[in-house]
Parts: C-alpha cells; structure tokens; sequence
C-alpha cells in the first residue's frame, strides 16, 4: 500500500509545481507584453522606459495614429492620436525641443513634431511650449501629443525668377541662395513654388505635407517625388486634376544656388523623376573648400544617413555601420584651383547619387569641409585659421572681411544636362556663379592662385 500512495503524492506534487510554474511564464508574458518598450537613447546610449498612451480626439488638428498613410485624398475621419511624457535625460547640457522629441519617436516626421508644438499641444514642466526651438535640459519633463499636418496652402507670389529655359513642358531656373525650394511648415512664403504659381498663373495650391522630406527649414533633399496639383476644394485634402502640375523633381538646398529643373506636367515629372532614380541626369557643381583635398581627385563612395545627435545634418558612414542607417551615395570630385595659399581650393563635384546634403557630408568625410558651411564644419574661425596660417599677415585684413561675408555654405549648382520628357532630345544648360560667390572667389585668386590639371575623374 505504501508503494501505491508514494507515486499519488509525487504525482499531485509534480502536477502542482507544473502548475505553479505555467502561471509564472503566464504573468511574465503578461508582464513583458504590457510593459513599457524599451529604445536607445541616441544622447547616451543607454536603455530607459518610453511611455505611449493611447488617445482619441475628433479634433482636425489632432492626428492619426502613428501611421495614417491608408488614408486616401479628399477625406476626413477622426483620428486616434497618442501622447508621449517623458523625463529628459541627456548627457549634453541642452537640446532643442522638436530634435529630443524626433530622437524619442521613430517613423515620424519632424515637420509632423513641429507642427504639435506650433499647436501647442507640447509642454515642459507643465508650461505649454509653441516655438520649435525652445531649449529642453536634463531632469524637464515633456509631454507631448502629435498632431496631424493640416494641407499646406501655397499661395502665388510674385517673386522674380531667373528663368533659363522653358517651353510648355519643362522649366530650368536658377535658384539664388537663401530661397527655400518648396513651402513647408512654419515656411509657406517666399519659396520657389511659390514664384513658379505666379509664373505659371496658378490659383492656390495645397498639398499633403507627409511628402516633403524630413529635414528642417533650412535643408532640402537633392532627389524628390514632390508633386502637386492645384484646385484646392476647400475641405480634406481633395485637389483636382489639371492641365498645369508643378512638380519640383529635385531640390537645392535653401543655401545653394544654382540650376534646377521644375516639371510643368505629370507626363513630364514622370519622365524626369526616372532619368533621377536611373542617374542619366547630368548634374556638375562648384564649391570653395576649407583646405585642399587629397588626392586633387577622386571618388567617394560612402553612405549616408541622419545624424543622431542632429537631425538636420547628415553623416558619412562608412562600412557594415551604414547597415540600416544610411543610404547609398557616390560623389565625384576634381580640384580645380589651389586658392590663397591652400587655404581653400576650387572643386567641382559630379554626382551619381542624389542624396540630402551629399556633397557637403562627403566633404566633411574628406575633412575639407565646405567654405561657409557651418553645419558640417565650414565655420569662420576654421576658414579664418586656416587662410591666416598659409598666408603673409599683410593679407589678414583682407582674409578676415572676406571671412565676415560668409552667410551660406559656398556650393553652386554649376551645370545640368537631361533629356527632354516629350521630346527626346538632350538639353544641357550652365549658369555661373552668383556675384557672391564670384567675389570671393576672385579675392581669394588675388591672394594666390594656382591651376590643378587633373586627367581622370
């Protein structure tokens, strides 16, 4: 009898430890499936809790849920939007508001970031925050709903266009500096969209914002899909087809000057948009750079991608760390003339790629970054050192009032050739540089100059 009873209470032991066991993966599961995800902090690279609520609003201003692409053109639902709150953590003493929230949130743009805190639907400390450049420090705490980007409304200006070329198809303009390419958030003025509805003779226009690029005010992508109809019909994001669609087929950015081509139909924005994503457009540029490349010559072939610790600049990322982070992009470059020195060079630049601030990211790789750009290095006091090392002090003087002039990275969109979408045949235009550049360049040749022959690209 005992021999029977042993295995019965072995038996209920084992089933109750089974038991037991199965109720703690259970809870686990449950635990780890509510729990709070877990993502990088790019500022310190350290794993911390993010919090996302759930929230619904029938509000226009407030948006879909984190992804509302299904949505089609011309309507309007309520939308589930969520909110984010956080305590700021950051190894760096401070941070600009629209960039700590863009570093926390994947698949969402900035332009959507900074459309909440125009909003006013962001606060820090518990006081409501509208300017996208408000300065966040480590221990505030955020709070944050994302909105949806209402249609934005370009309205014709007339604003002059230097107009190179156009015939009812196409239309090749050069672009000074300082002029943003296409309308955008906090930026619906004064653009070269804006210019070319007037030209064109175009009502209002609007368009979805989700399709500008992810860049801030200041930036464009080399390479779009951008694409708009006008015929606004005053609710939703309806817009009517017409005869006449401006379509920015690539873009400068807002401090480069220089040629670009502008689609004046679908058939031809087809057209051009496929000889970009098949690199038969022909495109040169011409920059000053701080220092002189070497080799005089070459090729870079290194990827690009975001910068996590400033979304409105790229980086160079070479070998398996561009995995996942950056996108395939090839530059050309040729040294022209050695200037002042070798306090700066004359470069051309060909690209094969058309990828957001490629030459000026490529150029801060080879660690000659561009004259006046100071996002990727091209300060004043860099050039100014530079120039003033390789030069006698009588000159000084000179070096440091043309230095003071810099207001924009020194890059011009110098040449660009492509085929005509209807016609077939290849048209290639050259604009020279502004009288900005000009100048420049010309006191720099004063200073010294000396002519680079090179054979190979």
């Amino acid at each position: 009898m005992h021999y029977r009873i042993y295995p019965t209470f072995r038996n209920i032991y084992f089933s109750i430890s089974f038991f037991i066991f199965r109720k703690m993966l259970s809870l686990q599961s449950f635990y780890w499936a509510s729990a709070k995800p877990l993502i990088i902090n790019p500022r310190n690279l350290s794993f911390r809790p993010f919090l996302i609520t759930t929230c619904s609003y029938s509000n226009n201003s407030i948006s879909a849920a984190v992804s509302d692409s299904d949505e089609f053109p011309g309507r309007r639902s309520s939308f589930s939007g969520f909110k984010i709150e956080e305590t700021v953590e950051l190894d760096l003493k401070k941070l600009r508001l629209d960039s700590w929230i863009s570093s926390r949130i994947n698949g969402i743009s900035r332009a959507r970031v900074q459309s909440s805190i125009r909003s006013g639907l962001v606060s820090v400390n518990g006081h409501v925050i509208s300017k996208v450049s408000h300065v966040v420090r480590d221990g505030d705490t955020v709070n944050c709903t994302i909105a949806e980007l209402q249609p934005l409304r370009a309205e014709p200006e007339d604003i002059p266009l230097d107009i190179v070329y156009e015939d009812e198809h196409v239309l090749v303009v050069n672009k000074p500096a300082h002029m943003v390419v296409h309308p955008a958030p906090g930026n619906a003025n004064g653009t070269l969209v804006n210019g070319i509805l007037h030209h064109c003779s175009i009502s209002t226009l609007c368009f979805n914002p989700e399709v500008l690029p992810e860049v801030d005010e200041d930036s464009d992508d080399e390479v779009s899909d951008f694409s708009v109809n006008h015929g606004y019909k005053g609710d939703g994001f309806g817009l009517s087809e017409a005869s006449v669609r401006p379509g920015i087929v690539h873009r400068l950015d807002k401090g480069t000057s220089g040629l670009l081509v502008v689609a004046k139909d679908e058939h031809s924005h087809s057209h051009l948009a496929a000889q970009f994503k098949e690199h038969t457009i022909k495109r040169v540029y011409v920059s000053l750079t701080c220092g002189v490349p070497s080799p005089v010559s070459g090729r870079v072939d290194i990827p690009i991608g975001r910068d996590a610790n400033n979304r409105i600049r790229m980086i160079a990322i070479p070998g398996s760390l561009a995995r996942g982070r950056a996108r395939h992009a090839v530059s050309r470059y040729k040294v022209i003339e050695v200037l002042a020195g070798g306090g700066c060079a004359l470069v051309e630049w060909r690209l094969e790629t058309g990828r957001t601030h490629q030459i000026r990211a490529h150029a801060k790789y080879l660690g000659f970054p561009l004259l006046g750009d100071d996002v990727y290095g091209g300060t004043k006091s860099m050039a100014l050192s530079l120039l003033e090392s390789r030069n006698p002090s009588s000159s000084h003087s000179q070096l440091q009032q043309l230095v003071t002039r810099l207001d924009r990275p020194c890059l011009h969109a110098l040449s660009l050739g492509f085929n005509h979408p209807n016609k077939g045949e290849n048209l290639c235009f050259s604009q020279k540089p502004p009288p900005d550049f000009a100048e420049i360049l010309d006191q720099l040749r004063n200073i010294g100059t000396k002519k680079v022959t090179c054979l190979v690209w």
